[in-house]
């Protein structure tokens, strides 16, 4: 997150429009989550867009610096952004958050977490996720729309 840690040398604290991407890993009729170090919430691999990156780009880029796993194909499910993306991290860094998920049905490689943002990886089946409350607020607007594209 360099693009981010500078600005907020400048701005400090303030809200800051954040633009990443994230991604619904499938596997098996599971889906990968991350239990995050900073809230301990259960989340999806993304995270910030870098300068001259596709939303593709930091899609692949992030699963496979949180996950060690490489994306092959990604569909994408929706970009999603307002008032319920609006975030104050536990350090009372604030942002407004654009994000575009994407779901990976063929990613490559053995899992594991990155132990800097993520304490530990586990597939979930649909019917056997964590309760919503302990979903990281910034993954539940995706999470909800993959759950409903899939009852649909």
């Amino acid at each position: 997150m360099g693009y981010i840690t500078e600005l907020r040398k400048l701005v400090g604290s303030r809200p800051l429009i954040m633009a990443g991407a994230c991604v619904i890993v499938e596997q098996g009729g599971a889906i990968l989550l991350q239990k995050r170090t900073d809230n301990g919430f259960w989340g999806l691999p993304g995270g910030a867009l870098e300068p001259g990156e596709s939303m593709e780009q930091v899609a692949r880029r992030e699963l496979l610096e949180e996950t060690g796993l490489t994306a092959g194909k990604l569909e994408l499910l929706a970009v999603f952004s307002g008032e319920g993306l609006h975030y104050s991290y536990p350090n009372g860094d604030e942002v407004h958050n654009v994000v575009t998920a994407y779901v990976c049905c063929d990613a490559q490689g053995e899992p594991f977490a990155d132990g800097e943002e993520g304490s530990e990886l586990n597939f979930f089946r649909i019917d056997g996720l964590p309760p919503v409350e302990h979903w990281n607020p910034a993954d539940r607007p995706a999470l909800n729309a993959y759950l409903d594209k899939k009852e649909a």
